[in-house]
């Protein structure tokens, strides 16, 4: 698997902050990319969303922003709008060709410092420095460090005992029907109130000794990503793919879409393979759990995750 492309056609960029306190990711689709949502957290920052749901008219999706800067960082979306504009990317209208970007944020502001967040200028220069997926590893060259959507990305503020964190990726491989490779890649920014692994929470539960917080502090939650896959999916298979991925969520982080987080993931049909939904949505629910992990012990190896105050 070393060096060989994960999905034909689908290119990650970056921006970080030069403080490296927040920036932003940019995943640009190929054309005809089918794509859904599902939305668990109760504090969603998020732009177009309602477009990926099943019965909505417009099939496909052109890019997804991922970013820092809560609400205020969906101001990206629109440099990526302008990025695809110029590529003549888009849904057809009399008008010509309008992109359709989708955008999350999580909440990486910092009390007590300047806001910086990224915007409209950071989403174009992610987009037109992006690049195709390639290298060794399990994840396939896929990205996953304290950089971009992760700049500023931490885990386990629930308890106020924040981890650094960042972005994190995962892939899994397994046998098409008939011949050929099934992916499924998963690309977070992972900025969780729960803990990695949660044992802890439940060693506590177990013992009587559980004491949840009365409000984890804001500004220091919520889960964002992609799940992309070379399986051929209706945007019904989507939604379920999207929500098997919560269920990787609810795998790796304890507690996982508390009322304070805005944990949202997209699923993304790119390819024509033929495979079994059910198998695609087992994939997500184990890519998305790795990804989670990937994300805590990149920014551990590196030593470079916010950690601090948020």
């Amino acid at each position: 698997m070393s060096g060989r492309r994960a999905l034909d056609g689908v290119r990650v960029g970056h921006w970080t902050h030069p403080s490296g306190c927040t920036g932003c990711t940019v995943v640009l689709l190929p054309e005809g990319t089918v794509a859904s949502v599902e939305v668990r957290g109760g504090a969603p920052a998020s732009r177009e969303l309602d477009l990926l749901a099943p019965e909505r008219t417009v099939p496909g999706i052109d890019a997804v922003v991922l970013s820092g800067g809560s609400a205020f960082g969906l101001a990206t979306a629109e440099g990526v709008m302008r990025y695809c504009a110029e590529a003549g990317r888009g849904y057809p209208t009399p008008a010509g060709p309008v992109p359709i970007v989708a955008g999350l944020s999580l909440y990486d502001l910092r009390p007590g410092e300047p806001p910086v967040w990224p915007g409209a200028d950071a989403g174009y220069e992610a987009a037109r420095t992006a690049s195709v997926p390639a290298g060794p590893g399990p994840a396939g060259g896929w990205p996953a460090g304290p950089f971009g959507a992760g700049a500023g990305a931490t885990v386990g503020s629930w308890r106020s005992t924040r981890a650094p964190s960042g972005l994190g990726s995962a892939q899994l491989r397994f046998a098409a029907t008939g011949s050929g490779e099934a992916i499924v890649v998963a690309l977070l920014a992972v900025n969780a109130a729960g803990d990695l692994d949660g044992d802890s929470v439940e060693h506590s539960l177990r013992s009587g000794r559980f004491q949840p917080p009365e409000r984890p502090p804001l500004g220091t939650s919520t889960t964002i990503g992609l799940i992309c896959t070379n399986v051929r999916l209706t945007k019904l298979d989507c939604l379920l793919v999207a929500q098997s991925g919560h269920d990787g969520l609810a795998r790796a982080l304890l507690p996982a879409h508390t009322r304070f987080d805005g944990d949202a993931l997209i699923a993304a049909s790119v390819g024509d393979v033929e495979a079994s939904i059910d198998t695609v949505r087992v994939a997500a629910t184990v890519a998305v759990a790795d990804a989670v992990r990937a994300a805590v012990a990149r920014a551990e190896d590196t030593g470079t995750g916010s950690g601090g105050t948020s």
